[in-house]
């Protein structure tokens, strides 16, 4: 029986929509795609359609073949935003994403609070530019990466509030882990996600991450860096436990792959404008391998 069956979709158009979700998950999120095979079929699709979403939008903001201007861009963002949302009010949605997402939204009673949260964060990108403290940085994350995990938590399967503070921890963990290896790539569009006051405190100016050169000063930014990836992560870990069992090998694997990413930073010694840090494919059979048998007798 394939995904779609099991999870009980079966209108032609529904299922079209989800299914370009899942396109764009498995194009785009290799490390997420990874793990969201893990899950039973019956569960995936719904997280193909917070994907789909998410990347959707994001593509709109990011995308830099785009002619558009960031005005522009805010236009189109807010235009799309704005329906889909006013879908999920209203239960129903025509838009090729929006569809499948309505009927996640609905299945599961996702708070739409979630995804204006995200909106808010991707119009952000298009007004800010850097960020000073950590504190205001985490406006930003919370809306682009935190709230992915409160919207995952009811389709995992849990009811304890701890699960929900756990997951917003995890989403930051891999938000931050992105910032890590993206310096130089952020650089390019324009922006700083390393908090401007961290950044100054190890003694690390504009001028230095312009140039794009590894300085002591900046490997030692990177280093307090992954020092807060691993310990959110580490904090979020016993709440992977109050998931229901079938899914907590899914997000075991997430997270010691997309977290794994500031090993790889260490591991190519923090040449981050050389060598872009990626996880190995032996590193994802490794851990998916192991995973998959969990997975399949929590079933």
């Amino acid at each position: 029986m394939d995904e779609l069956t099991a999870a009980g979709i079966t209108d032609p158009a529904m299922r079209a929509s989800y299914t370009e979700c899942k396109r764009l998950n498995s194009l785009h999120g290799k490390t997420y795609y990874l793990a969201t095979l893990l899950l039973p079929p019956a569960k995936r699709p719904f997280v193909h359609a917070l994907y789909g979403f998410a990347r959707y939008a994001d593509e709109i903001v990011d995308d830099l073949n785009s002619k558009l201007t960031d005005e522009e861009k805010a236009l189109e963002l807010k235009t799309w935003g704005n329906q889909v949302l006013k879908d999920i009010g209203n239960g129903t949605s025509s838009d090729h994403i929006g569809r499948a997402l309505v009927d996640t939204v609905k299945r599961f009673d996702i708070p739409i609070a979630h995804f204006e949260a995200f909106l808010h964060s991707m119009t952000m990108d298009l007004t800010v530019s850097e960020y000073e403290t950590f504190e205001d940085l985490m406006e930003y994350v919370y809306g682009s990466a935190s709230v992915i995990g409160l919207q995952m938590v009811p389709i995992l399967g849990s009811t304890s509030p701890e699960a929900l503070v756990a997951a917003e921890k995890l989403g930051t963990a891999f938000q931050l882990a992105n910032f890590i290896r993206d310096v130089s790539e952020d650089l390019d569009r324009g922006r700083i996600y390393l908090p401007i006051s961290e950044l100054k405190a190890h003694g690390v100016t504009h001028e230095m991450l312009d140039a794009r050169v590894l300085t002591p000063q900046i490997k030692s930014t990177l280093q307090e860096q992954i020092s807060r990836v691993r310990r959110l992560q580490a904090e979020a870990a016993p709440g992977i436990k109050l998931l229901s069992p079938e899914s907590q090998a899914c997000i075991e694997a997430a997270s010691e792959l997309y977290c794994g990413i500031v090993d790889e930073v260490e591991r190519i010694d923090f040449q981050i404008f050389e060598k872009r840090a990626k996880t190995s494919t032996w590193r994802r059979i490794k851990v998916a391998a192991p995973a998959l048998l969990r997975a399949r007798r929590a079933r």
